[in-house]
């Protein structure tokens, strides 16, 4: 059996971040309610200044920036590199976490997931054309970083996604086709499968 659902950012529900230190918009979750209980939830987060980072400990992290010059995170002691759009930079949750924006505010992308209930894997891809990919996770969700994706699953349209949309596929976990086509088009691939 296959579910799809086409999520648009219109309607993305805001809430505050853990530490209260600015907002987020949440895209999607497995389950649960509030800051917790979730196995996995995508999210969009705006970053008007620099700062810590909440801490979600028994989950891993996933962050990309989406719009803005980029910035630093400095994660147990140890400076990344400078993260800029497109550029995905994993780290552990219950990591302390120091954000040092480059040159003013972001807009970020989250992925976080508990790796003890979820194999995840995430990618960005650039379509310009038609792209057929082939998984057999139990969730698949595609984020478009620009408008004018269109999704097509095992022969049937799911539509198109526009700026911020995302696309949340749940299958039985057998060997599904998905193709998207785009002019010229980023968007993210998430695949999580239950352990």
């Amino acid at each position: 059996m296959t579910a799809t659902r086409l999520l648009h950012a219109a309607d993305y529900p805001s809430m505050p971040w853990k530490n209260g230190a600015g907002s987020t918009q949440e895209i999607t979750r497995d389950t649960g309610s509030g800051l917790d209980g979730f196995g996995w939830r995508l999210s969009i987060a705006d970053v008007g200044e620099s700062g810590g980072f909440s801490a979600f400990d028994g989950y891993q992290r996933v962050i990309t920036v989406l719009e803005g010059k980029g910035m630093r995170l400095t994660v147990d002691g140890q400076q990344s590199r400078d993260l800029t759009v497109l550029d995905a930079f994993a780290f552990d949750g219950a990591s302390a976490v120091q954000c040092e924006l480059i040159d003013g505010p972001i807009r970020d992308f989250n992925l976080i997931y508990a790796p003890e209930r979820y194999h995840a894997r995430l990618q960005w891809l650039t379509v310009k054309g038609e792209v057929g990919l082939f998984s057999s996770a139990s969730t698949m969700l595609v984020f478009c970083a620009e408008g004018g994706l269109a999704a097509e699953l095992e022969g049937a349209n799911c539509g198109e996604l526009g700026r911020h949309d995302c696309l949340h596929i749940e299958t039985s976990g057998h060997l599904a086709e998905l193709r998207l086509r785009a002019n010229s088009a980023s968007c993210c691939l998430i695949e999580l499968t239950p352990r």
